[in-house]
Order: structure tokens, then C-alpha cells, then sequence
């Protein structure tokens, strides 16, 4: 298979895993800087040019879009849909998980368990809000924040008041979590691959601070996990439509609740706590999804010609 890899930076860890495992099977890959791509939209020869050159066909497109070109990124992603090329995760999911005021209600819907959340615009109902949400400690999040930047711990009502007063003074989008507690500073990373969990890790974050990324100074270990984790990371994935993803979940005392679903999660973290090779699963995962798609389009021609 040709593969295109969109990530802005060849060199990091799991773009180059990624690059080695689909090497590994034989692959021809290229990584590709979505920002340096531009589009020629047309119903009858839609392509992608990218540094003065047209692309050539490919078989499947992996993308490692981040959340600050998810707008530019996902159009490149859909112009390689218009081209027929099988994607790893589907623009519109990628789209849909980004959004975490979005992704709370499609997840709500369906049933799945979740911290309490409240949203509000008006400062007046800032006292209301908080009601509902539940006693402080209070969680509050920019909707556009990633890697726990922009993710504030309130220990009382009225500091929770003031920061969320302060983002609407902003005009920032935010939402309003309860604080599991008993969580204790941690969470768990499931690694979705298909419909099953292929590897976990226990996030913990640092003394004194709630929150638990990797990139906070977290730390990361082995975690066995239950059933009933297991089928709600996988439930929270299709919920999302992603092939591939990093679901979020904290042990609340009334069971799993989720946090966030990641469409582009980091392998570095995963692959040493657990041991796995997750890029060569994803990989696998790739060929079985295109393979099953080429198989699938052979049977539809071949019906329509009879």
C-alpha cells in the first residue's frame, strides 16, 4: 500500500513509529505537512498539491492532525476522502471528538457515563450553573484547550465564580465539570484499535496537581483494566466513529465515567507503560480496513455489471 501520514513534524515519536511499523510490512509511506498542502475542489479531478507538486493516489491516509490546525487539517483529510483514499479516522469524527462540548452530548445521549457538565453564555447564570454541576471542587475547561492547558481546578464556589468570569470576560467558550474526587489525580488511557482495547496505562499526575497528561509531569504505568472499563472505552469510540483513539476514563465510586476521546493519541506514553507495539497494530488494523473496503468495492462492481 502507498500511505500518507499527516503530521506536521517527521521526527516525532509516534509519526516515526508509525513510519517503522508500515515500513516493517512493506509499505510505501510518506509523512506529510497538512498546512503546506492546498486543494484543487472539483467534482470531476479533485487533487492535492503540496509543495509545487501534485500528489499521487494513495491507498490510505493516517491522520495526526493537531488541535491547533484542526480546521485546515480536516479539510485536507476530506479532500483525500473525495480522492477515495481509506481514512484511518474519518474527518468528521476527528472533528466531532475535537469539539468536547460536542462530544459530552453525543456521549450523554447514548448513555455513557460522565462527569456532570454544565455549559452556560450569560455571567448571570454562573450561580445556577454551579448548582447544578454539583458542591466545589469545581472543574472548569476551555472548550479549546488541549493536554491540559487551559483546565482549572476551583476549590470553592466563589473562586469558581470568578475564573469562569474572567473566560467569559475573554469570550472564551468553556465548560463545568464536577471534580471526581475519588480519582485521586489519576485517569486511564485506553488505546482503541477496531472494537477492542489493545493497550492501557494508569496517568498519574504530580503532587499536587489534578491533572494527570504526560505533558503536566505525569507519570505513566500498567493498569489492569475491568469489563466494564473496557466496554466503555470501546462504546465511547464508536459513539465517536473513530477507528483508532485514546479514550479517557476516570474510576468514579459509581463506576467509569469519560473524560475525553483523543483522535490523534500519542504512542510514546502507551507503547513503554504497556509494553505493546501499538503502531504495528494500528498498521494491522489498516490493512484488514483497506483490504475489507477494496473487497467490498469488487463486489458492487461486480453486481452492477450483471
Amino acid at each position: 500500500m502507498k500511505i500518507a501520514i499527516l503530521s506536521r513534524n517527521k521526527k516525532l515519536y509516534s509519526t516515526r513509529r508509525l513510519v517503522e511499523a508500515a515500513e516493517a510490512h512493506g509499505h510505501e509511506v510518506k509523512v506529510i505537512d497538512v498546512l503546506r498542502c492546498y486543494m484543487n475542489i472539483t467534482s470531476l479531478n479533485p487533487t492535492i498539491h503540496y509543495k509545487g507538486e501534485v500528489l499521487e493516489p494513495f491507498d490510505a491516509v493516517i491522520p495526526r492532525i493537531g488541535a491547533s490546525v484542526t480546521f485546515y487539517g480536516t479539510a485536507v483529510l476530506r479532500q483525500f476522502e473525495m480522492m477515495n483514499v481509506y481514512p484511518l479516522n474519518e474527518s468528521v469524527a476527528v472533528t466531532r471528538s475535537r469539539d468536547k462540548l460536542r462530544s459530552a452530548q453525543l456521549l450523554a445521549r447514548k448513555g455513557v457515563g460522565m462527569p456532570v457538565t454544565g455549559f452556560a453564555h450569560n455571567p448571570d447564570d454562573i450561580q445556577d450553573l454551579l448548582k447544578v454541576v454539583g458542591e466545589a471542587p469545581t472543574v472548569i475547561k476551555l472548550l479549546e484547550g488541549t493536554q491540559g492547558i487551559g483546565v482549572v481546578l476551583a476549590e470553592t464556589n466563589k473562586a469558581a465564580e470568578s475564573v469562569i468570569q474572567a473566560f467569559m470576560g475573554l469570550k472564551a467558550n468553556i465548560m463545568v465539570q464536577e471534580f471526581i474526587k475519588e480519582a485521586g489525580g489519576s485517569d486511564i488511557r485506553c488505546f482503541v484499535v477496531g472494537d477492542k482495547v489493545v493497550a492501557a496505562m494508569k496517568r498519574q499526575g504530580p503532587e499536587g496537581e489534578f491533572r494527570s497528561n504526560l505533558h503536566r509531569g505525569g507519570s505513566a504505568s500498567l493498569v489492569r483494566l475491568t469489563p466494564s472499563e473496557r466496554a466503555t472505552a470501546v462504546r465511547a469510540a464508536k459513539i465517536m466513529g473513530l477507528g483508532v483513539c485514546g479514550v479517557d476514563l476516570l474510576r468514579s465510586n459509581h463506576g467509569p465515567v469519560v473524560m475525553e476521546v483523543n483522535s490523534s493519541p500519542g504512542l510514546e506514553g502507551i507503547e513503554a507503560a504497556s509494553g505493546k507495539d501499538v503502531a504495528e497494530i494500528i498498521i494491522k488494523h489498516l490493512e484488514k480496513r483497506v483490504a475489507e473496503m477494496s473487497n467490498s468495492a469488487s463486489r458492487s462492481r461486480t453486481r452492477g455489471k450483471g
